[in-house]
């Protein structure tokens, strides 16, 4: 769960929700399946967060506040799959089928096994521990960068930066090796990368941008670009290259950084998105009390094979 944005509720009373402005399908969206509309699959949640895809194209999402991780599965079922779960925020499959978490409650990073069982990845940098891990995305080759951001949570007795900056993490191949790997930014949140593992991309959230990286084999990050000018609280990227970014709603930019669409999500934030199920073509949105759904025409590019 992140800091809500002050933002005007979007009130729709339909279960089915259209996904262009016009409240009506689009048949030539560019990313949009023609006459998708968003479904609502679950709801009655305190806070929704961190979606991400198994092999098999299940959906695991959080429910911060309730400390759980849920998942939805390619059937459509609703389960727990780990309670507690370390208030888990962001979260990312890696290669082996560990579920990449940012645990919030003590500012750690695990990995969960698929046996629930969990390992603490990072907790401190330079003798401080860190901010808070927010989002987690893992390179090709299992090296990993997580945002660390500091948002004030009732359950830590501080209330202030530990790390005195709020920038973005290199964990190595290895897991033994945490780098700081950006010094500028103002407050980094939703990341994700190409399956190349050539280009990372950031969103500063309070600067309103959206930057590109080039990855080097060590972690570091060059050629910092601006991908696009709007900041996101999470984001997901297809195999077309279009960059889906979250806040009000979620809106979609090409390669070249234009708004290409727009989805309404009838709820006050939506936090994060991720692609999903059997073919992998479905945009799965966590946003606030609902988990939701709408078709695409592209695969996501980050799907495990």
């Amino acid at each position: 769960m992140k800091i809500l944005q002050s933002i005007l509720a979007l009130v729709l009373g339909s279960r089915l929700v259209s996904i262009s402005s016009a409240q009506t399908p689009n048949e030539t969206s560019p990313v949009i399946a023609p006459g998708a509309k968003l479904e609502k699959l679950a709801g009655d949640f305190q806070f929704t967060e961190g979606p991400t895809c198994d092999r098999d194209g299940n959906i695991f999402f959080t429910d911060q506040p309730n400390n759980r991780i849920m998942k939805w599965s390619v059937d459509g079922k609703l389960s727990t799959f780990l309670k507690p779960a370390g208030r888990a925020n962001g979260m990312f499959f890696d290669a082996l089928g560990n579920l990449i978490a940012c645990a919030d409650e003590k500012a750690e990073l695990w990995s969960i096994a698929p046996d629930g069982k969990h390992t603490v990845l990072a907790h401190e940098y330079e003798g401080k521990i860190i901010n808070s891990s927010n989002d987690v995305w893992v390179r090709p080759d299992q090296g990993l960068y997580f945002t660390d951001p500091f948002y004030k949570r009732e359950w830590w007795d501080y209330d202030k930066p530990p790390q005195g900056t709020e920038q973005v993490y290199f964990l190595s191949t290895d897991r033994k090796t945490l780098k700081r790997v950006t010094t500028d930014l103002a407050q980094p949140n939703g990341i994700s990368g190409t399956p190349d593992g050539k280009t990372l991309f950031v969103s500063d959230i309070k600067a309103g941008k959206t930057y590109a990286y080039d990855i080097q084999a060590e972690g570091a990050l060059t050629n910092k670009r601006l991908r696009c000018a709007l900041g996101s609280d999470g984001m997901t990227l297809d195999t077309a290259g279009n960059l889906y970014l979250t806040g009000k709603g979620v809106t979609v930019f090409d390669q070249a950084g234009k708004k290409i669409e727009h989805i309404d999500v009838p709820e006050s934030w939506t936090a994060n998105v991720s692609f999903g199920g059997k073919d992998h073509k479905t945009l799965f949105i966590t946003a606030s009390k609902g988990l939701y759904s709408i078709q695409t025409k592209y695969r996501g590019a980050n799907a495990a094979k």
